[in-house]
């Protein structure tokens, strides 16, 4: 199971800086170019994370909750508290935050980035709830791209990103799914929550959970009624 968790690291590290250009007028605009345009970015925040993970049946299962920074370029963590699982905290959800780190401050950030650089992008309308679906084929395999869909609201905000890894981690590792929920706090898109499920032979299937919780973004204090 241990690759599944390697895989779980790597996606939520790129999720939690991803970059993605959403457009205003989406249907006047080819879709390629809805995420082109160049918006104001994250450059820092400080948030409190929470981590759930656990195998089938709950077998093995554990929680983290610790305060996440990034100031001038870099990433920084302090966890506050932790139970259940000591393998899982240790080699999971520490391992998140410290992959995370490892990515943000070597500046590889960009190999995750929903741009045109990374995906090709291809309208398809609407789903079953009205919401814009834009279809998102990664130009590559890697295992930090999704392929699978993007949801806009009607201003071409992007709402989440869900689908499945465009490589498999190992050949221990199947059917990795992902679904990262986006929200603007402040005018800033910012990741509020990701969900990773991956079937592991001869184990089952396994989560992790990661929620978000921002404090402050781009050096504005964030209200209380505008967290998620």
């Amino acid at each position: 199971m241990r690759t599944f968790w390697v895989a779980a690291c790597t996606l939520i590290a790129a999720s939690a800086v991803v970059q993605a250009g959403a457009a205003t007028e989406f249907a006047a605009r080819p879709t390629a170019r809805v995420f082109s345009r160049v918006e104001q970015p994250l450059r820092e925040y400080r948030a409190l994370r929470r981590l759930h993970a656990y195998s089938e049946g709950q077998k093995h299962e554990a929680w983290m909750e610790a305060w996440t920074e990034l100031k001038d370029g870099h990433f920084s963590y302090d966890v506050i508290s932790e139970s259940g699982s000591e393998t899982i905290r240790a080699r999971v959800m520490r391992a998140v935050l410290v992959r995370e780190q490892d990515m943000v401050n070597r500046g590889e950030a960009g190999r995750a980035d929903l741009t045109a650089d990374n995906y090709e992008f291809t309208d398809t309308g609407r789903d079953e709830s009205g919401a814009r679906v834009v279809q998102i084929k990664p130009r590559r395999p890697d295992v930090m791209l999704v392929d699978g869909r993007a949801v806009l609201n009607d201003s071409g905000d992007l709402l989440r990103i869900e689908g499945r890894l465009s490589k498999n981690p190992s050949f221990w590792t199947s059917l990795v799914n992902i679904v990262r929920h986006y929200a603007r706090i402040g005018g800033i898109r910012v990741p509020v929550a990701t969900e990773t499920t991956a079937k592991v032979k001869f184990v089952g299937t396994a989560q992790l959970d990661v929620s978000y919780d921002y404090q402050t973004v781009n050096g504005r204090a964030v209200a209380v009624s505008e967290r998620r």
